[in-house]
């Protein structure tokens, strides 16, 4: 039977110099026990335990797989790197394990699961199986560990930019901000002054020196999430700021681009201001109600149904693939023309949206289910 999780008790087993994130492991298994709801502790427990090696690094994802199944272990080499024991005595042979550094001596009672096995465990978010990392910390170590770390804090389904174009700059800078103690709010603080300030010189037609501040606010968006995620500081109020920011802000840009027309002598009639502004802010609009339906009705985001929809989700008509779209006008001087095309991007970008909307719908109502292609084979 599973020990209520509640009061189950998490302590760290040994020491280790190392730091990830800026963190010892002590204080990083600390955090995630908090932020699951349970209590780290000094010293083993007498009785049901999470226990962590502080020579080895895991990703968050496997201590939740570990406290929902007791007496399992989790070893790497043999060695125990985090275990739940169901009683004081599978505690105790566990941090003897764990403190000499060897394989548990007596593995009766306990289900261990071996890292160099494969074990997957499911991506609730994402609806697929995968292999969190696990790792022995050391200075050799420290910096893969980091990029795991990172990059397993990464959207596995996003926008072209984001996937390609900017994770390794957001690497260096979530590395500095973690060594310096700048907390994510900070960092999303910072993004704000930027994207306002973006928004200003949209106003006036400085599309060039805006779309570099929007590009900076656009890569400390991705920071302030990973330095969330990494350092486990994840807060409410910093989703809400963040995800705030992000819902809010680019209905203004794609106005403040349009009255910053008049600028450059290439405002529109009024006829064609407001087609262009109903397309897109209408567009914005319908294509998040339509995820949001998917989500509701499907139980997961409409971009991981099928291998079409995640590859779409890279250039469809969000934030950042518009800003392409509106870059390459401005190579041509032709910002009018591009905040058009984003126009129709989005409208296309809808009409996609509603068909795979609908589709899904149908395979419902003939008795199919809407699974994930990433939790298939």
């Amino acid at each position: 039977m599973v020990h209520n999780t509640q009061v189950l008790p998490v302590v760290t087993i040994g020491e280790n110099p190392v730091k990830l994130w800026g963190l010892s492991p002590s204080v990083r298994v600390g955090r995630i026990a908090r932020a699951a709801g349970l209590e780290p502790v000094d010293g083993v427990p007498e009785g049901p335990a999470i226990l962590s090696n502080a020579a080895f690094a895991w990703d968050p994802a496997w201590f939740g797989n570990i406290t929902g199944r007791q007496g399992t272990v989790l070893t790497l080499g043999g060695v125990p790197a985090l275990a739940h024991a169901a009683d004081a005595h599978q505690a105790a042979r566990v941090a003897a394990a764990m403190a000499a550094g060897l394989p548990l001596v007596d593995s009766t009672g306990f289900e261990v699961v071996a890292y160099e096995d494969g074990p997957t465990i499911e991506n609730k978010q994402l609806r697929k199986r995968e292999t969190p990392f696990l790792m022995a910390l050391t200075p050799a170590t420290l910096r893969p560990i980091e990029r795991a770390s990172y990059f397993g804090a990464y959207k596995g389904v996003t926008d072209v930019l984001t996937k390609y174009l900017w994770p390794e700059w957001a690497l260096v800078l979530t590395r500095i901000c973690a060594k310096l103690g700048v907390t994510p709010n900070m960092v999303t603080t910072v993004g704000a002054v930027f994207c306002v300030i973006a928004t200003v010189l949209f106003a006036y037609g400085h599309y060039w020196l805006g779309m570099a501040l929007g590009l900076v606010f656009m890569v400390l968006d991705t920071v302030d999430g990973k330095l969330a995620r990494c350092t486990i500081t994840s807060s409410a109020w910093g989703n809400v700021f963040d995800h705030g920011m992000d819902l809010v802000h680019p209905p203004f840009w794609w106005w403040f681009w349009a009255t910053g027309l008049a600028y450059w002598g290439m405002s529109y009639d009024t006829a064609t201001f407001w087609w262009v502004q109903a397309a897109i802010q209408g567009g914005y609009v319908v294509q998040r109600l339509i995820e949001g339906a998917f989500i509701r009705f499907a139980g997961m985001h409409i971009h991981v149904w099928r291998p079409f929809d995640s590859k779409f989700r890279l250039i469809t008509a969000r934030r950042n693939p518009n800003m392409v779209i509106l870059f390459a006008a401005m190579v041509f001087s032709r910002p009018d023309l591009g905040l058009i095309a984003v126009a129709w991007w989005t409208a296309l970008s809808c009409l996609i949206h509603a068909v795979r909307l609908a589709q899904a719908w149908i395979v419902r109502a003939r008795g199919g289910t809407i699974t994930s292609w990433l939790a298939e084979g």
